[in-house]
């Protein structure tokens, strides 16, 4: 599967935005589909998470209650919707799939085998 990550940009403290990652390829509700996202000078760390046919979602805790996870399997999409941004939340996030996704490893970098290319969020003040 290839991945497609868009909708990032500039926003000021407070604002939204919405991130799209579009998957080509067969079966995408499948998939476990998650975002990471990676901050100047740190490693790429989680930050949300889908699970293929219907299962749960998981957030990472500071971005809980302000950004949101969903998926529409018909358009192969999953969306991130950020809210309440923070200029800590600035980083490139990327969208990242696996269809064989155990519960046990879902947070880490090295359970997904598709990465989408990246889309910049920055947050001022």
């Amino acid at each position: 599967v290839q991945l497609q990550a868009s909708g990032g940009g500039a926003v000021q403290v407070g604002g939204s935005l919405k991130l799209s990652c579009t998957a080509s390829g067969s079966a995408f509700r499948r998939y476990t589909v998650a975002w990471f996202r990676q901050a100047p000078g740190k490693e790429r760390e989680f930050v949300a998470v889908t699970r293929g046919n219907g299962g749960a979602i998981y957030y990472e805790d500071s971005v809980k209650g302000r950004f949101t996870i969903s998926r529409h399997n018909t358009e192969s999409t999953v969306y991130l919707q950020m809210d309440s941004l923070k200029p800590e939340d600035t980083a490139v996030y990327y969208c990242a799939a696996s269809s064989t996704m155990i519960l046990s490893n879902i947070r880490n970098r090295s359970g997904y085998a598709y990465w989408g290319q990246g889309t910049l969020v920055t947050v001022s003040s």
